[in-house]
């Protein structure tokens, strides 16, 4: 089995793993009664993430080979552009998220964002690296600008697709926040968000999001989970403590 594949499978289950555990350890988001016992719910979760996120990101893995970009295991990039840079771009971009909170803390209504407790934040931070990118770069971009570039366009215009889809999903990958905000913050209707809150969501989560795309597609899938996941661990982890 080619080493790419074996990595993006160790990914899958990483991920599935780390989706249990969060199961049993104390979130902040989880209000009220659970809809099921903990044993149910880890066994459904594990399920779920292992062949639908699985299987979206192997399909995502097979239309991003076809449209050239790289693998997540590529000879022609370095351990460098694959590990140490992601973890370079993930501290600055955890840096500006906490400069950013403090600033928009002042004028968005609802002051700081509130994090996952310590070590939940951890296995969050795990979670989010690889699902999250999963989702939003890995089957989200590569389907669509293989449909839309590779199929309808023939192959033309495939660098304007790229970064057109790259910015829809950055605005996706923000607006799939918007649940927990509410649920943390006790809204009752999306009308509860103010003007400032919703570009402060939108500034926040789109920066990560274009920093991980073009990472994803120039040095692989690794690149895009080590810049979110270094991002949310100085974002969740080291400011959730402080």
């Amino acid at each position: 089995m080619e080493k790419s594949i074996k990595i993006y499978l160790s990914l899958v289950i990483i991920l599935a793993i780390c989706s249990v555990i969060n199961v049993f350890l104390p979130y902040v988001v989880v209000q009220g009664p659970l809809p099921a016992s903990k044993p149910v719910m880890a066994l459904a979760t594990f399920a779920i993430t292992l062949f639908l996120y699985g299987g979206l990101g192997f399909l995502g893995l097979y239309l991003s080979r076809k449209l050239g970009f790289a693998k997540i295991w590529d000879k022609n990039v370095s351990n460098k552009q694959r590990f140490l840079t992601p973890l370079f771009i993930g501290i600055i971009l955890g840096v500006f998220l906490i400069v950013m909170d403090l600033i928009f803390s002042q004028f968005n209504e609802i002051g700081r964002f509130i994090h996952p407790p310590f070590p939940t934040s951890i296995f969050v931070s795990i979670s989010a690296g690889i699902g999250e990118e999963i989702i939003f770069r890995l089957f989200f971009i590569s389907f669509w600008v293989w449909l839309i570039s590779s199929l309808i366009l023939k192959g033309k215009a495939k660098n304007k697709v790229f970064w057109i889809i790259s910015i829809i999903s950055a605005f996706g990958f923000a607006i799939g926040h918007i649940p927990s905000i509410m649920i943390l913050f006790g809204m009752k209707s999306i009308t509860e968000i103010s003007p400032i809150l919703w570009g402060e969501i939108i500034l926040l989560n789109g920066t990560i999001s274009i920093f991980c795309a073009y990472y994803f597609r120039k040095y692989g899938f690794l690149a895009a989970v080590g810049i979110h996941f270094w991002t949310d661990i100085v974002w969740h982890v080291v400011y959730g403590i402080i």
